[in-house]
């Protein structure tokens, strides 16, 4: 019997949980939140479209009961503020990691065996704050970044090219935020390298749009997204679940590889039961390397302002 439980009850939160619950991958979700009511309400409505939609999945919500995460596979950290207009991923840091302190002692506690997945902002260093603390193994505590990001840029390239976005493949590395790093050459369309189908500044626009996916939303509805958010959980969700050892990009922490020691940053993963079960090291040239290492150094400069 598999168990996904999320924690924060929010836009994002409530996402997941319809999308993994429509989706049947597991038998029962939990929503959990600090406020009285909006996850027993949000779960409450999701229930509902089970008859509408065709999905025997259970779900719950609860007010702060950590107890009700008990045995959970997969805990999912959406706690957290969002961006309004004008704030930087940077500005969220404190607030935020005083909630990822909070949320996880007794997450750890109460689902000791779980793959713990942080989705709170800015991702990268909440993702290594959670590992520090959580004091687990470093498989079983991953960011979800760069699955958001390639479906932004899988979506950008394919209005451009007037294709399906499901015959584009992509990859990007780096921290979450203006600093990532998509990669044109490993980015292919039905197989053919997308540089030999798009003009470099049309390419070139597609990433900068892409690097400030989020901000752009943020603008235009005055708090962070949400729907793509939770359908990007969701897929690291069904790999880890179902085993499927996908090969997705995700924020994960660093031993040497890349040549970057103790920090977590986004790089491709082969994601399973186990969480990361590997880190997939690609061939970079001197111009990608230079870019994903000066990402890098974006998000210790952020790791560092919390003095961990």
């Amino acid at each position: 019997m598999s168990k996904v439980s999320i924690i924060g009850a929010g836009n994002v939160g409530a996402t997941v949980a319809d999308v993994i619950a429509r989706a049947g991958y597991c038998h029962e979700v939990v929503l959990l939140d600090i406020k009285p009511g909006l996850a027993e309400g949000k779960a409450l409505d999701i229930a509902q479209t089970a008859p509408l939609l065709g999905f025997d999945t259970k779900v719950r919500g609860v007010t702060n009961d950590y107890k009700a995460i008990a045995d959970s596979d997969i805990v999912v950290i959406t706690s957290g503020r969002p961006r309004s207009p004008g704030m930087s991923r940077d500005d969220l840091i404190h607030v935020n990691a005083e909630i990822i302190k909070s949320v996880m002692e007794p997450a750890v506690f109460y689902a000791p065996n779980a793959v713990f997945i942080v989705v709170t902002n800015p991702l990268d260093t909440m993702a290594y704050y959670a590992y520090k603390l959580s004091r687990l193994p470093s498989q079983r505590v991953i960011g979800m970044a760069g699955v958001l990001d390639t479906a932004r840029y899988r979506y950008f390239l394919a209005q451009e090219l007037n294709a399906s976005v499901q015959d584009i493949e992509a990859m990007l590395l780096g921290g979450h935020g203006d600093t990532m790093v998509p990669l044109p050459r490993y980015t292919t369309i039905g197989g053919i390298p997308i540089m030999n189908l798009i003009a470099p500044d049309k390419l070139n626009a597609i990433i900068e749009r892409t690097k400030f996916g989020g901000g752009e939303i943020t603008q235009l509805l005055g708090t962070s997204a949400w729907y793509a958010p939770g359908a990007a959980v969701a897929q690291m969700v069904a790999s880890i679940l179902l085993d499927q050892k996908r090969v997705l990009p995700c924020s994960a922490y660093l031993q040497g590889q890349y040549d970057l020691y103790d920090i977590y940053v986004g790089v491709p993963v082969k994601l399973g039961r186990q969480g990361v079960e590997e880190i997939i090291q690609l061939a970079l040239n001197e111009e990608e390397r230079k870019l994903l290492h000066t990402s890098a150094e974006a998000v210790r400069a952020m790791n560092a302002i919390l003095k961990f």
